[in-house]
């Protein structure tokens, strides 16, 4: 049986590690995370927007992780074509988030996987729920409503070569009230690839709930260790004692 993973997610501003709401940076942070953590994956996203900072920071930070941490690393945030993940494997990543750039493009996500390997290839899908009660994936730090279904997006993404997805809640980001489970159940259940679910993650439980609620292979988290003395090896103490097989 694949062991679930523990991921954790770090948002990046102009280089300066931020906590986020809804999409927002909210709140600025310089100490390092995760030296101590005992965690299976990291993704570092550059949030940067247009204009507002200088590529090369976010550069710079990905380089130093690369040297100082041990376990794979996934880089997004503007990657725009095939260059961009040229240039962030060569800082270290071991794999490439592409969310606007795929929505647009959709043959970048081929292309990638045809030179780099599906492995290398992660989508995410940001997604809102609308007053009618259904899920739109949106694009451009969540602002841009695009019409796409993430369970069908999801899957079409799958088809043409995505290793796995990454699905975010932009209505529980940064909210520590749980994951949306109907939107991760809904993207879990459209594809044969790994999904992991990010937005939400307040407590130990929510871990749980993402796996069997959600469907999720793994579980991601951003907030939540901002505000907690709590580590990832307890987190996974409370995951075996209630039955999910952990890395």
């Amino acid at each position: 049986m694949v062991r679930k993973r523990l991921i954790t997610v770090l948002t990046f501003n102009d280089g300066v590690l931020f906590r986020t709401r809804n999409f927002f940076p909210d709140y600025r942070y310089t100490a390092n995370f995760v030296d101590t953590w005992s965690v299976d994956e990291i993704v570092l996203l550059d949030i940067t927007r247009p204009g507002e900072g200088a590529r090369e920071n976010f550069y710079a930070v990905l380089e130093e992780f690369a040297a100082k941490c041990f376990v794979p690393l996934t880089a997004g945030g503007g990657v725009r074509g095939l260059e961009d993940f040229q240039i962030l494997l060569s800082l270290g990543a071991d794999k490439i988030l592409i969310n606007t750039a795929a929505v647009e493009e959709p043959d970048l996500i081929r292309r990638a996987a045809y030179r780099y390997g599906s492995q290398c290839v992660m989508v995410g899908i940001d997604a809102l729920r609308r007053s009618d009660g259904r899920y739109e994936t949106r694009t451009h730090f969540g602002a841009r409503p695009t019409g796409l279904d993430p369970a069908a997006w999801a899957a079409r993404a799958a088809a043409l070569g995505a290793g796995e997805i990454l699905v975010q809640s932009i209505d529980r980001d940064g909210t520590l009230e749980g994951y949306d489970n109907e939107l991760n159940r809904f993207v879990s259940e459209a594809v044969d690839i790994p999904v992991l679910v990010c937005g939400g993650a307040g407590k130990w439980m929510d871990f749980v709930d993402g796996f069997t609620k959600g469907g999720a292979s793994a579980v991601c988290t951003t907030n939540i260790y901002h505000f907690t003395e709590s580590s990832i090896s307890s987190a996974k103490r409370f995951l075996r004692n209630a039955n999910i097989n952990v890395r």
